[in-house]
């Protein structure tokens, strides 16, 4: 007997299909962590409504997968229990450390986020950032953050380093610059799939829904408040296993301008929109149907490279100016079929273009303690074990 099922995960929903009722259990916590990326010794699962813990036998080995009440067509969500609070703020430094040292490579700077109430952390980060900083500890602080000129304090909006540190053209927007090769695809019509820059400014996730949904690169705000309405006014599905942290505590944090989407804000959008979002993952080709399943007849498409998020649309003609292009579209239509050939081949040019950024081997240094490490999956292991949350490639 076989069943399908699917999961949403930190780095994205994934589908399993064909798997046997009869692997055991630890073959199917190694199949979940070599998928998501996450430590396979600390998975948890999260099955049911509202998402309770799924309780994993004494013996992995032995014990097969039908007994964990996983039924054909399931879906469940994956977190790791080391790091269940951890997860997305260690995957968003390590992408942001990606994104800076990209920006800046010849500063060496690493993105990362001061933990609350910890002035020895926030030495030995701003150490490795090569700065003198002074620490000025008030009672019961709140949040803290490190500002360009050097201090510390209490009682400030949490933000990344590099949102304060001031870097040769890291304010370049990519919007204003040259698309990538591999950016058009023609059509047998004549148009043609193109993709659409998003600036890399934490909120590429939500500009990008934005312009193909509104032709506007300016929505990032507007959409963090949809979704912080949506998850404030119904805890029961967004309980603290469904996002990591508490219900409140992430309906602040969706709100900070530094703070990145993924799969929990897709998966919102889509209703709040009511249209399918198509997210396109360059690396493994693969797409992410959100919304698929609830009945809607209409499509947009988004381009993943593994830190950032662009958009995809149908252009008139190659070069023609952005107020033409058409972002919506009936996947079931003959022309829908046509763009999603078309939307499937552009990112399999960049993906034999290597445009896209292997999170989970590219080579990363701690920025504290300063030894290597390869991928997002040790990060966050390394994370874990010592609180250290400022990574840079190397």
């Amino acid at each position: 007997m076989t069943v399908n099922l699917r999961c949403r995960s930190p780095n994205g929903q994934l589908t399993f299909q064909g798997l046997s009722a009869e692997m055991t259990v630890r073959e199917f916590l190694e199949l979940l962590g070599a998928r998501s990326g996450l430590p396979c010794e600390s998975l948890e699962i999260l099955h049911g409504f509202p998402p309770k813990p799924v309780q994993l036998p004494s013996n992995l080995d032995t014990s097969k997968l039908s007994e964990l009440g996983l039924a054909n067509g399931d879906m469940f969500t994956l977190k790791s229990a080391l790091t269940v609070a951890r997860v997305a703020r260690v995957e968003q430094s390590v992408h942001q450390s990606l994104a800076l040292s990209e920006q800046a490579p010849k500063q060496g700077l690493a993105a990362s986020l001061v933990e609350d109430d910890d002035p020895e952390l926030a030495r030995a980060l701003a150490a490795s950032l090569e700065r003198p900083v002074t620490v000025s500890c008030q009672s019961a602080p709140s949040t803290s953050t490190y500002k360009s000129q050097g201090s510390l304090t209490g009682g400030e909006a949490v933000k990344g380093l590099h949102n304060d540190i001031a870097l040769p053209n890291a304010a370049t927007s990519k919007a204003s610059v040259a698309a990538p090769a591999a950016s058009n695809i023609d059509l047998a019509d004549g148009t043609c799939v193109t993709r659409r820059i998003i600036d890399s400014d934490n909120s590429c996730l939500f500009n990008a829904v934005g312009y193909v949904m509104e032709h506007s690169r300016m929505k990032a705000r507007e959409l963090r408040r949809v979704i912080a309405n949506a998850v404030s006014a119904d805890p029961v599905t967004y309980n603290n296993g469904f996002l990591g942290k508490e219900n409140d505590e992430y309906c602040r944090w969706i709100l900070m301008d530094q703070n990145w989407g993924g799969a929990i804000e897709l998966s919102i959008l889509c209703h709040h929109y009511k249209v399918q979002i198509a997210a396109y993952d360059i690396r493994t080709k693969r797409c992410d149907v959100y919304g698929a399943d609830a009945g809607y007849a209409e499509r947009v498409m988004l381009l993943y490279d593994g830190l950032h998020y662009d958009a995809m649309a149908v252009a008139a003609f190659r070069d023609a100016p952005e107020d033409l292009d058409v972002t919506i579209f009936n996947p079931a239509s003959r022309d829908g079929s046509m763009i999603m050939d078309g939307a499937a081949r552009l990112v399999a040019a960049a993906h034999s273009a290597r445009q896209f950024t292997d999170t989970a081997n590219f080579k990363l240094r701690c920025g504290v303690c300063q030894i290597g490490i390869k991928g997002e999956k040790e990060a966050v292991e390394h994370a874990a074990k010592t609180g250290h949350t400022n990574f840079s490639e190397y």
